[in-house]
Parts: C-alpha cells; structure tokens; sequence
C-alpha cells in the first residue's frame, strides 16, 4: 500500500529526527523490540510486521548520528481517523521526551491535517501521552473490542 502523502521529517534543536520515511525504518530493530521488549505483544513473526508496516505509517525516531533510537505507527485512513500504536524509544535514549514528541508532533503531518479522531491503548504511560494532548476518552462505555483469543 502507498499512502497518498510524501514523507515528512522533523528535527529537534539536539539533533533527534522523527521520519515517516519508511526507507530509514530498521525492521530488524523494531521486530526484535516488539518480540523482546513491549509487553503489549509477544512479538511479530516477520511477514505480519511488515504487513502491520505496509498498511500504516511508520514513524522513526533517530539520533543525532543517525541510528534508530526508537519508533512508532500510526493506523489510520488519512481522513478522520488515526490509532498510535508499537511507540518505543530505546533505552539509550530515554528520557528526552521522544514518545511524547512522536505522538504530537506526527499530528502536524499535512497528509493527516483533517484526521480529528486521534487513539491510542497504553498500560502505564498515560502521563508521557498526556504531554501530547491525550487524555482518557469521555466515555469509555461506549468502546467495545473483540477479545484476543486466548489458546
């Protein structure tokens, strides 16, 4: 799938860059942080994430040098909604105020200017996301999810 924007980068005053260029994506790197390091995944096997990838918007965070220092993927429709999920930062450069820079900043993306549904799912980093304008939906009764199933 090729989505209907360019690629878009921003840089920060300490040399850190977020891209939407999927050619700078390191899929080793975010295939083996997704498999040994969120706990909202027991990893991917390799054709699902670069399905996962292909079917959204990858974001890279890298460093001044150039290395990936952490990552992130937005689901959306280019239209009216938009789901931030897989967001990590490495633990070398934690700390900096990189995932709530990615989570705001991705919002500034001209081909997402009339997206105004705006989610994501975190277990404990309501306060990194809050930074970013994020806050608890007004009526979570109103959500529903089919259950994964458990084997």
């Amino acid at each position: 799938m090729i989505h209907p924007f360019a690629p878009q980068t921003w840089t920060r005053a300490d040399g850190y860059a977020l891209s939407t260029d999927r050619s700078r994506i390191n899929v080793d790197v975010v295939e083996r942080f997704l498999a040994e390091e969120a706990y909202w995944t027991d990893g991917l096997p390799r054709p699902v994430l670069e399905r996962a990838l292909a079917g959204s918007l990858p974001m890279g965070i890298y460093a001044p040098d150039g290395a990936m220092a952490g990552f992130g993927r937005l689901v959306t429709d280019c239209a009216v909604f938009a789901y931030l999920r897989d967001v990590f930062v490495l633990p070398d450069h934690r700390g900096r105020g990189l995932a709530p820079w990615l989570a705001l900043t991705i919002r500034s993306h001209p081909g997402l200017a009339t997206v105004t549904s705006w989610m994501l799912a975190t277990r404990d980093a309501h306060a990194v996301y809050a930074r970013a304008g994020y806050a608890p939906v007004p009526h979570p009764e109103y959500y529903m999810t089919v259950p994964r199933r458990q084997e």
